[in-house]
């Protein structure tokens, strides 16, 4: 589901609530606090007050107080109610609230929101997992709760239905996606993967008797595991009535698998779920097939752990579904691999080449579980630079959650899968990629040539060395030698804030084709929006481009602006020529006045190119909606045009434009696109801008839906020039 940071750009709202007032703005432009060059200062999620039961009900009886002004603040419909559920103060006073949505008495499903707000009572953000207010045509059923049950037994995929009952089915409304609809919740329970009493929640549509989504229940205790590689640790899992298993609702209800040696073409022909009486798995040898499980386990929690804590990321798809993982895949297969296609991770045993050690350890399972973050935001196509962009990314992740992890056994190093007793001592080595003899260091014009995991080696070198900086020094016990490709000295601005700016690049600027040279851009964009364009941070990130061989560094801030005799690099890359601002929508909302939240990365749909794009209509009910951008500078030569990439969905049918979309120029219609345009992709549109020759004008998308059956216009890559 799609999750943005904060409420729609220009909206503000002063509400006096007692003795707090809160006032609306957009967080996301907002820069982080800057910290010495180094380490950062503390992460998202670090640093909370401690609270009293009583402090904390205190706290949550006055987020109920303010539940009202809060809703009007964030824009909800006057049919809905905020439910307080949690409270979380920083130490600076800020406080960060949970609340569960209601419409007309009924829960809300993916109604959920926090709300951010600062010591002085101002909101300074919010992420909602349903955004806008909540519209459904009525909260009379036409299932009624007998039928609705029966149909959630038929739609059970968990428990066995020769055997399955269904209980407690509640009208709620689903907003899980663009469209809320109202449905019902049931349970069904029954013999199932989790034991003889294993429940099952399934939501079907009150009016079709639809499916809408089915998850297991579960009940999550701690165990004691026994990894090959990870040592003795505590790992979440599931009690059933027969015993446990390996499923873990504290991250997403991640369930590992033993694949038992299918074949890598089939890697899931004869899996099983691991499932045993006690609670205690593996005995850190290979010889038992729990020992590779429990590295899994951990390794993807501690992954899990890392993305919410630095970047409040809730799983690969910031969704909060865990991904299924497997492990003993095929016979002596030194790899591990993930799966966008199925949402999955599969390990392999090892081999003994690696002396049959199972390619389970920590920084791997933290570089597959990116891999699909990285499918969920850039995307970066998995060949050429981008490709190497991809594997890098993976890395450097993988490296961070080692690091986060603190496993006394598998301490935090740059080194990749040193843990495995792979031939030389590991897989991939950032401080110093070309040591293996093969990986690249420097960038080349041949870069886009290489293996992927070869040209990876740029991006990891770049990442130690603006994390480390240059010299010799012992990290997690081992050596690591910050060399460079111009011979540079320099000192790096801290792994944290290297990864943070890399996590930012990667899910707001990088696109599917993004090379290095475009990664260069996209860093130091986000080095900008987090640290300052003028800071020690942008300047350290450029430093260490150059010294793998992409750019040039940008001037010292502390030092004077050279003179126009001086030639300097630019910091930025030469103009596209789209008289527009952020016309692809890959920087979210920057640029834009949206009625409701248009601009989406939801997965739902897709974007023409990159990750986002714009979703207008679809409600199926009486709506409108604008997607605006003034002060848009029309060029005064040639013949200016409009250009858009536009995708029409509907269940509309025939040529009567009941639903439409128009292109206004200052007011006026210019086109109007409507359900008969109805098409199976994106067709690209074009609108002759010459009477505006010149002219500042206000461009504007007007979407107009009437009663029934729903159209959805989708909007992408929009230029003028």
């Amino acid at each position: 589901m799609n999750r943005k940071n904060a409420l729609a750009a220009g909206v503000a709202a002063a509400l006096a609530l007692g003795s707090v007032t809160l006032v609306a703005t957009q967080s996301a432009a907002a820069p982080r606090p800057t910290a010495a060059s180094g380490e950062s200062a503390a992460r998202p999620g670090a640093g909370f007050q401690a609270m009293t039961a009583d402090a904390r009900g205190e706290a949550i009886r006055t987020a109920t107080r303010n539940a009202a002004a809060t809703a009007r603040a964030l824009g909800l419909g006057s049919d809905e109610r905020l439910v307080a559920k949690d409270v979380l103060i920083d130490a600076d006073g800020a406080r960060h609230v949970r609340y569960d949505r209601t419409y007309r008495g009924l829960s809300v499903i993916g109604g959920d929101l926090v709300v951010h707000i600062a010591k002085d009572g101002t909101i300074t953000g919010s992420d909602l997992a349903h955004q806008g207010a909540i519209r459904i045509a009525g909260t009379t059923p036409r299932l009624t709760a007998a039928d609705a049950s029966a149909r959630a037994v038929k739609h059970a995929r968990h428990v066995k239905k020769a055997k399955a009952g269904s209980k407690d089915s509640t009208l709620v409304v689903y907003a899980v996606g663009k469209i809320p609809v109202l449905a019902y919740r049931s349970t069904v329970t029954g013999a199932g993967e989790t034991g003889p009493a294993s429940r099952e929640a399934v939501i079907v549509d009150a009016t079709s008797g639809a499916a809408l989504d089915q998850y297991e229940l579960h009940q999550s205790v701690t165990g004691t595991g026994n990894g090959v590689t990870v040592g003795q640790v505590s790992i979440e899992t599931t009690q059933t009535a027969g015993g446990y298993t390996l499923t873990d609702v504290a991250h997403g209800g991640t369930i590992v698998y033993d694949s038992y040696n299918s074949p890598q073409s089939n890697p899931r022909q004869n899996a099983r779920a691991f499932s045993k009486a006690t609670n205690s798995w593996g005995n850190g040898a290979s010889s038992s097939r729990e020992s590779a499980a429990v590295d899994a386990s951990y390794g993807l929690a501690k992954t899990w752990d890392y993305y919410k804590n630095a970047f409040n990321r809730s799983g690969i798809r910031n969704d909060g579904r865990g991904a299924p993982a497997y492990v003993h895949v095929d016979n002596s297969l030194v790899n591990a691999f993930y799966d966008d296609n199925c949402f999955c991770m599969y390990f392999g045993d090892g081999s003994s080449q690696n002396g049959n050690t199972p390619v389970t350890a920590v920084d791997v399972a933290g570089h597959e579980m990116s891999h699909g973050v990285t499918a969920a935001t850039a995307n970066l196509t998995y060949s050429g630079e981008s490709g190497g962009l991809n594997e890098a990314t993976s890395d450097i992740f993988g490296t961070m959650v080692e690091f986060s992890a603190d496993n006394t056994g598998d301490p935090g190093d740059y080194y990749i899968g040193e843990k495995l007793n792979m031939s030389g001592g590991y897989m991939r080595r950032m401080d110093s990629p070309a040591a293996d003899g093969r990986s690249l260091s420097c960038w080349n014009s041949s870069a886009g040539s290489v293996d992927v995991h070869l040209s990876s080696g740029i991006g990891n070198h770049f990442f130690y060395l603006a994390a480390e900086g240059t010299g010799a020094k012992t990290i997690g016990g081992r050596s690591h030698n910050g060399t460079t490709c111009n011979n540079d000295t320099f000192t790096g601005i801290g792994k944290d804030k290297a990864a943070a700016v890399w996590y930012r690049a990667l899910s707001t600027y990088m696109t599917s084709t993004t090379n290095y040279a475009g990664a260069r851009t996209a860093t130091l964009q986000a080095a900008a929006d987090l640290y300052g364009t003028n800071s020690q941070e942008r300047y350290l990130v450029s430093k260490a481009w150059a010294a793998v061989s992409v750019g040039t560094a940008l001037p010292d801030p502390g030092t004077p602006t050279p003179s126009p005799s001086t030639p300097t690099p630019s910091p930025t890359t030469p103009p596209s020529g789209n008289a527009l601002t952020n016309g692809s929508f890959e920087q979210g909302t920057s640029g834009w006045t949206q009625s409701d939240s248009i601009i989406t990365n939801s997965s739902l749909q897709a974007a023409r190119d990159g990750s986002w794009y714009a979703w207008m209509m679809g409600y199926g009910a009486d709506a409108i909606e604008s997607l605006s951008q003034s002060n848009v500078a029309v060029p005064s030569t040639g013949t200016p045009k409009l250009t858009f990439w536009l995708k029409v969905t509907t269940q509309e049918s025939g040529s009567t434009a009941y639903d439409t979309l128009k292109v206004k120029v200052n007011g006026t219609a210019l086109a109007t696109y409507s359900n008969a345009d109805a098409s199976s992709g994106y067709v690209q549109k074009t609108v002759d801008l010459s009477a505006y020759q010149g002219q500042t004008v206000k461009l504007e998308f007007a979407g107009t839906e009437d009663t029934y059956l729903s159209t959805i216009f989708l909007v992408d890559q929009i230029t003028i020039g």
